[in-house]
Parts: C-alpha cells; sequence; structure tokens
C-alpha cells in the first residue's frame, strides 16, 4: 500500500539571516502539510515571518535547516537547473502585482511562456484563455496603467497560471485593493481552485481572506506557528491571544459597559460557541425549565465561515451557586463549548 504525499510537506524547516553580524531566526521549526488542490492559508502580522516562508517555498530562499518538500521531492536535493524547472512551474502572485508597465496585458500574461520557448500559436491560444478565465478579454491590448488595481491583479492571476503550475502562492495578494475589489479577486481565486484544481498558499494578514476562501490556516507569530487545523476549528475556538485577536467573533472585554453592569448584580458570564446550523437556544431554555436558573443574552454575532455557520454568544447565567454549577454541567456533558468569562461568586469554572 502506497503511502499518502501531500503535495507540499514543510518539515522541522528554520531559517537564519545574519544581519550585521546578528543572528536573526526569521523561521523556528515549522512543521505544515498542505493536500493537493485546496486553499491553505498562513496568517500573521507584519515581522511574523510570512515573507521568510514565501521564498522558502518558492525555492527563492536557502533554507538553514529542515525541508521543503514538493510531491515528496526534497527543493535541497535539486539541481540549479532543476529548481529553476521548479520555480516556473510554481505561479506567484504579488501585493503591487509587478506587471511590465510597458507591455500589454497580452504580453504580460504571455511571459513566462516566451521564456519557456512556447510556439506563438499556443502562447495565443492559451493568453486569450487566460484572459477569458480572469474575465479580462476586452483588455488584451491595454497597459497596466489604463487598469484599475483589480484588473491588475487579474493580469497577476492570469500570468500566475501560464505555465500550468500545480501551486499559485499569493504573497498579500489583496492588501493594495479596497474591500469590494478584494472581495471579487477571491471569488475569482476560489472558482479557479474549483475549476481547475490548483493549489493555492494564501500568505496574509487580513482574517477575511483566510475566513472566506480558505480550508485550513496556520498563524505566524515571531518565526514559528502557534497555531493551525481547519479554519473553522481556528476561528471557533481559538487556543492563543494572537487567534482570538484574529478571529473575534464577539467582544468579550470586561471593558464593555454591559458585562460590568450585568456583574455588579451577581452571576457569570458565559462565552457559548456554536457550529452549524445548531443553536444554543434549546440548551438555555432547558437549563431555565430544569435548574431554576435565569438566562440573559448580553451580546452575540453570527459569522459565515467558508460554507459554515459560526456563532457566538455571550450571556448571563443567575441563581443559586449550585443551580449555576449544574447548569454548566450540564452544558458540558452535551458537549456545548463553553467558556466562562467572569463571576461573581465561588463557581467552579470550565475553560
Amino acid at each position: 500500500m502506497s503511502q499518502h504525499v501531500p503535495l507540499i510537506e514543510i518539515r522541522n524547516l528554520s531559517k537564519t539571516y545574519d544581519e550585521g553580524g546578528e543572528r536573526v531566526e526569521a523561521l523556528k521549526d515549522i512543521n505544515i502539510s498542505i493536500e493537493k488542490g485546496e486553499i491553505f492559508g498562513f496568517i500573521g502580522q507584519s515581522g511574523a515571518g510570512k515573507s521568510s516562508l514565501v521564498r522558502c517555498i518558492a525555492g527563492l530562499e536557502p533554507i538553514t535547516s529542515g525541508q521543503v518538500l514538493i510531491n515528496g521531492v526534497d527543493l535541497i536535493s535539486l539541481r540549479s537547473a532543476e529548481l529553476r524547472t521548479y520555480r516556473r512551474k510554481l505561479g506567484l502572485v504579488f501585493q503591487h502585482f509587478n506587471l511590465m508597465m510597458n507591455s500589454t496585458v497580452f504580453e504580460n500574461i504571455a511571459f513566462p511562456l516566451r521564456i519557456a520557448g512556447k510556439p506563438k500559436a499556443y502562447i495565443e491560444e492559451k493568453v486569450n484563455n487566460l484572459l477569458e478565465l480572469v474575465g479580462l478579454e476586452d483588455k488584451k491590448r491595454s497597459y497596466p496603467a489604463q487598469l484599475s488595481g483589480g484588473q491588475k491583479q487579474r493580469v497577476g492571476i492570469a500570468r500566475a497560471l501560464a505555465a500550468e503550475p500545480d501551486i499559485v502562492i499569493c504573497d498579500e495578494a489583496t492588501s493594495a485593493l479596497d474591500p469590494a475589489t478584494t472581495q471579487a479577486i477571491m471569488q475569482l481565486i476560489k472558482q479557479i481552485n474549483q475549476k481547475l484544481g490548483v493549489t493555492f498558499v494564501m500568505i496574509t494578514h487580513e482574517m477575511e481572506v483566510i475566513k472566506q476562501i480558505c480550508s485550513r490556516v496556520a498563524i505566524l507569530e515571531d518565526g514559528s506557528v502557534i497555531e493551525q487545523g481547519s479554519v473553522v476549528d481556528v476561528c471557533a475556538y481559538p487556543k492563543t491571544d494572537t487567534a482570538r485577536s484574529f478571529f473575534k467573533i464577539v467582544d468579550t472585554e470586561l471593558s464593555n459597559s454591559a458585562y460590568r453592569a450585568s456583574l455588579r448584580e451577581g452571576g457569570l458570564l458565559l462565552k457559548v460557541t456554536f457550529v452549524g446550523e445548531s443553536t444554543p437556544d434549546p440548551f438555555m431554555s432547558e437549563c431555565v425549565k430544569r435548574f431554576g436558573v435565569s438566562v440573559s443574552i448580553l451580546s452575540g454575532n453570527i459569522q459565515e465561515i467558508g460554507d459554515t455557520l459560526i456563532g457566538c454568544l455571550v450571556i448571563k447565567i443567575s441563581g443559586e451557586d449550585t443551580a449555576i454549577q449544574a447548569a454548566l454541567d450540564y452544558l458540558h456533558e452535551y458537549k456545548i463549548q463553553t467558556e466562562v468569562l467572569y463571576l461573581n461568586g465561588g463557581v467552579e469554572t470550565y475553560e
């Protein structure tokens, strides 16, 4: 039985730079597997190590230790000519488009095909098909200066697809775009992924990009992956402060005046998270009926992550300590995701 091989496998990857005699660790022991055909996101603030990771995956930067394997082949093992061939089959989409300003849209997209020595008829047909794919058939003879930011990025995406890559890396591809254009570009990437089966690696600091089109995500901080998993799980059940800051669904800070006022009357504040079409309403009603507690909703929100709804409520439970504890036990027993935020009294809590 053959062993499953991910399209991209990063093993114990570390990258160190020497800056003025000082050793700087840009990446520290990164371990990630990315499957063929998925849209995988890396998110992190500036300085988290995203750019270094892009360069290592693209074979543009020698790694200090560890491995980057593509279809089971270690990039370190490739000779110079083999590495150049790999790079030509890897699509890159940049934040600031990197288009040739003195060349037409057609020539920008055709450029990697000409470098690869493809015949003229092949180039003509391929570029025309890509223009249709990204919705720019009428801009074939236009120059980049005549295009909007969204249209320039569509040219960049078409150029990245010209060599029929298995992988396209989008390095902050929507950061220079307005919100409406960002939405359109994300939908285009999703359509291309579904139609062509191309694997996309999204490098971003924008949580909306991750939420809307990625299936899995890794969070980078100070060169390390501090959390990874399905976008739904990381969003609904974040384990780190950084993940909570990126994927905050509802305000849970005690600075909220409604929360402070509510706590003066005793009881506790509870965060309840639910995924999919399930709702906490029947469970709250059941707690009231069974245990005689009082339950009130202080705030809440529902977000759409891909095709999944994730909801979060901040509720207050009041009553006798034993009744509140029994209600918490009941929620815990029925696998309702709960987190006690603040309490008055001696109630033990589930975290």
